[in-house]
């Protein structure tokens, strides 16, 4: 289960910075500015994030035995809203850690015993 929360958590950050970028940057560049170079380059590039986001993301609820609704629907769909992903990230991560505790990383387990 480790293995894919750290790779949840890491497509997470990818998706969110780059749906960041479509909506905050390029898409006013490609409406305000008229020049749509960024869009075309972003748009493609944030699409094949979020569909491994979205395998990656079944598969970490399916790993971790939640339920269809709320848990993994709210899960995949946190990739669609700007920051969303982000938000989403640190809530399955704690969520995570208090259900399975063995998927701690395990230096951080050694750190609580000290």
């Amino acid at each position: 289960m480790n293995a894919a929360l750290k790779r949840f958590r890491i497509v997470a950050w990818i998706v969110g910075t780059f749906l960041i970028g479509l909506v905050f940057v390029a898409m006013p560049l490609k409406y305000i500015g008229h020049n749509d170079v960024l869009v075309t380059v972003i748009s493609p590039i944030h699409g094949l994030c979020y569909m491994v986001y979205l395998v990656l993301g079944f598969h970490l609820a399916q790993q971790a035995g939640w339920k269809f609704w709320p848990h993994t629907v709210g899960l995949l769909l946190g990739g669609t809203v700007p920051v969303g992903s982000f938000f989403v990230e640190r809530w399955a991560h704690r969520r995570i850690l208090e259900e399975h505790p063995q998927a701690a990383d395990p230096k951080i387990r050694q750190e609580e015993r000290v």
